[in-house]
């Protein structure tokens, strides 16, 4: 659940793979989307989110985060962890989640982990499916980096942007994942 009544506002801004969008509060980004089919329906799926905001004009520190997300999606990352310093509102996130997504922040652009190695990392070995939740309930993609975590075995997993699955390996494409030895896509 979104925590609407502390968001102030959000924006949509124009990337490569379509219009993303980010509402803010206070405190850092309460919530970033993946583009929908079009700017339309990404509007109206923040209004749906957000339905207490407006769209407005970002703050610096909001447009610093959609200028580092739009060079993410550009494939020309001025700074692996551009995305790392941008400041997340998490108090309506659930704490697991929220350690699960510390976890995936810290993954680099093209790199990748399956959600049992992640679950492994957390300390809880048998949380693979638990983990898979937390990143398909995440609020932040791409910020959180939801697409970096892979199905046992390098498959791809589930990806609950628009577009699904093709849209997780599309990012991966423009990151130029590699794991295991060549490219993901060589």
């Amino acid at each position: 659940m979104e925590a609407v009544s502390a968001t102030q506002a959000y924006a949509l801004f124009a990337t490569p793979i379509g219009h993303c969008a980010v509402a803010w509060s206070a405190h850092g980004l309460t919530g970033v989307q993946l583009p929908e089919q079009d700017e339309a329906a990404t509007r109206a799926r923040m209004a749906r989110r957000f339905p207490l905001c407006h769209e407005g004009l970002a703050p610096p520190p909001v447009q610093a985060a959609m200028d580092a997300v739009l060079a993410l999606l550009s494939g020309t990352p001025t700074e692996p962890a551009d995305l790392g310093n941008v400041l997340l509102d998490m108090d309506s996130v659930p704490p697991f989640h929220q350690r699960v997504y510390a976890l995936a922040r810290r993954l680099l652009p093209g790199e990748t982990v399956t959600y049992g190695e992640m679950a492994a990392q957390l300390g809880e070995p048998g949380a693979a499916r638990a983990v898979g939740q937390a990143l398909g309930a995440n609020p932040f993609a791409p910020v959180v980096p939801c697409h970096r975590i892979l199905a046992a075995g390098g498959g791809a997993g589930g990806f609950s942007a628009h577009g699904g699955a093709s849209t997780k390996l599309r990012l991966l494409l423009i990151e130029r994942a590699r794991f295991n030895g060549p490219g993901l896509f060589d």
